[in-house]
């Protein structure tokens, strides 16, 4: 099966860490966003995806020279204009003449959906499109998909109020759809899938709807792309390709110096260093980073070659690749220090 993929937007939320690296290229866990995308994809019959692309293709075709990406090949549709999301699912399926069913996904979503019970329910029901929808604590912040017994989809709400929303259940942005779907989505133009195409479709009664409680995440706000890596690293399971978990719960990838205290969970990548009378706990400390003598780190990823002065302290908070916080520094909960920036 073939999947569009959207990877084309600014990442604005994510600033400054996007104003260099479109935030599927930022690594959760040492495994950049669209690596677990698309390998999530693979593990479910996938094997070619369109990257619908606008903000710097060039980064794409530098991370994937070889057009593949976890086992699945790539094709890439750059978009001259940015098209929303109806536009930019059409203008890459022209592109790849995707003439079959197919799925389109948020490049930045992380999730564990059966992505095959999903194709499975859209074939049964005969459906044009069947949208994943995932439940949420609160759903004013997203749009509210109504649904009839049998999954047919009866009416969107967009971001209702708090506490007045008759569902929990969101669109979770995959979905499965025909072909005649991109018939409808006039060529070159700006069209929101969420509210026009999917709209004028269930007026004729052809969108369903399938609902499953699993992992879902949108990790395109600094809170959830911090949740993204410590989601990964609290998993059983290796959080990166060759990650070996210590006795003491912590994972490490190659060779790590650690010569202070790693509280699990942790993951702390190849050629890291934590100096002695450092401590790291609940956090992520990338490729070469280096934590130094006396430094806290809590909660809280270090992206690869960023350091950590002597004595300083990082809570809840992104350090971007490069960056440096200086000795006796605080960077503080929710902060986001740009790529190869220095804290004093």
């Amino acid at each position: 099966m073939i999947a569009v993929v959207l990877v084309g937007g600014e990442g604005t939320r994510l600033r400054p860490l996007t104003l260099t690296t479109p935030k599927q290229l930022l690594p959760i866990a040492e495994v950049t966003m669209i690596e677990r995308v698309l390998g999530h994809l693979a593990g479910h019959g996938v094997e070619k995806a369109v990257l619908s692309m606008g903000y710097r293709p060039d980064a794409f075709l530098a991370a994937f020279p070889g057009d593949r990406c976890a086992g699945v090949a790539l094709t890439y549709a750059v978009e001259p204009e940015p098209l929303d999301t109806a536009g930019a699912i059409a203008f890459a399926a022209r592109h790849a003449s995707v003439a079959d069913t197919f799925l389109a996904v948020n490049g930045d979503v992380l999730t564990d959906l059966d992505v095959g019970s999903l194709v499975e329910f859209h074939r049964q029901r005969a459906a044009t499109a069947t949208i994943h929808l995932t439940p949420v604590e609160d759903p004013s912040a997203y749009g509210v998909v109504l649904t009839a017994a049998d999954g047919r989809v009866v009416t969107f709400i967009e971001k209702p109020a708090a506490g007045e929303a008759a569902t929990n259940l969101v669109n979770a942005g995959t979905y499965v759809l025909e072909p005649s779907v991109v018939d409808r989505i006039p060529a070159g133009h700006r069209v929101s899938i969420e509210r026009d195409t999917f709209p004028a479709l269930v007026a004729e009664a052809k969108v369903f709807a399938m609902a499953s409680a699993g992992y879902w995440l949108d990790a395109g706000t600094p809170a959830t792309y911090l949740r993204a890596n410590l989601d990964a690293i609290r998993r059983a399971t290796p959080p990166a390709p060759g990650a070996r978990r210590g006795d003491s719960g912590v994972w490490t990838v190659g060779r790590p110096v650690i010569d202070g205290d790693l509280i699990a969970p942790a993951l702390v990548g190849d050629a890291a260093f934590v100096a002695g009378e450092a401590r790291v706990e609940d956090a992520v400390v990338g490729a070469g980073a280096r934590v130094l003598a006396g430094a806290r780190v809590t909660r809280s990823v270090l992206l690869p070659g960023a350091v950590v002065g002597a004595r300083a302290t990082v809570t809840g908070a992104v350090v971007g690749e490069g960056a440096a916080v200086a000795e006796s520094t605080t960077v503080a909960e929710g902060c986001l220090v740009a790529g190869g920036s220095r804290v004093e």
